[in-house]
């Protein structure tokens, strides 16, 4: 039997319990001209998730996973994708059509390129998210053999990745499970020496849900210090410790992060592997950066 192609992109959705969003976003992705392979990898959903999406969806792939797995379950979904380039969604967010497109032309055009962070549009009045000023005006600047402008951090959903660099630096950390989680990989990435850019022409729309979800401010925190354990000088990690254990005496978030830090900090010590010089420099250049 002959199998199709596959696209050359296509889009992995990690979800848990949003049913209505993530319905809200497979039509948006549907409708796109570029007709990418999409894969829901669902994180133990306990709503209706897995039964809407038999019923309403029956062309959608669907991996159910038996535990919430995290930003891990994103790697999940590009080990089991046939393309060569991969977007990902939140189950709040999707593609402009021809973003898919333009990002695998990017991809074809520039082998080094691993990751491609695009231009978010945010909520029914598609305003610019902060973030993009932000990567956009990156003191890292171009290179030569790169689009756009190179970065060290990105936001998920509005993320396409070379498959196999993605998987070659093995993905999403495991030890932040979810929250802040970009900023390791794009370290990761570029330690490996896979380009790391913004490509404002590439554009993503993100409708996040208005209520907070629970334990979200200390998760950042949390994994923002751990990245720094895991890649940056000890020294610098110790410093920003410190300064959470200050703030932890008056804020109850910062209390949750220092208490969930040092529980994992056994682990990260054990998976420790400091950027190279070259790339610390950057990371120290983005430190000193307008936020």
């Amino acid at each position: 039997m002959i199998q199709n192609p596959p696209p050359d992109t296509g889009v992995v959705i990690a979800t848990r319990n949003r049913a209505d969003s993530l319905i809200r976003t497979l039509r948006h992705l549907l409708d796109l001209p570029e007709r990418p392979e999409i894969l829901v990898v669902d994180n133990a959903s306990t709503d209706d998730t897995r039964s809407r999406l038999a019923r309403d969806f029956p062309e959608v792939q669907v991996m159910a996973l038996p535990r919430n797995r995290g930003a891990l379950a994103r790697t999940d979904g590009v080990r089991a994708l046939r393309s060569r380039y991969v977007a990902f969604s939140d189950d709040d967010s999707w593609w402009a059509p021809g973003a898919l497109k333009q990002a695998a032309e990017l991809m074809d055009a520039y082998p080094r390129l691993g990751l491609v962070s695009a231009r978010t549009l945010v909520g029914p009045d598609e305003g610019p998210d902060p973030l993009n000023d932000v990567l956009a005006t990156s003191p890292l600047g171009p290179a030569g053999d790169l689009p756009g402008t190179q970065v060290l951090g990105f936001l998920a959903c509005a993320s396409v990745v070379r498959r196999s660099a993605y998987l070659e630096v093995g993905g999403f950390h495991p030890l932040l499970f979810f929250g802040g989680e970009e900023t390791l990989l794009a370290y990761d990435l570029a330690a490996h020496g896979w380009g790391v850019t913004h490509c404002p022409d590439v554009v993503a729309h993100h409708h996040p849900d208005p209520a907070p979800r629970g334990g979200r401010p200390a998760r950042l925190r949390r994994n923002e210090l751990l990245t720094l354990w895991l890649r940056r000088p000890l020294p610098h990690a110790l410093a920003r410790t410190r300064r959470l254990a200050a703030e932890a005496r008056r804020d109850p978030a910062a209390r949750q992060a220092l208490r969930q830090t040092l529980a994992r900090l056994p682990a990260a010590l054990r998976a420790r592997q400091p950027l190279p010089p070259h790339l610390e420099r950057a990371a120290r250049t983005l430190d000193g950066a307008p936020a």
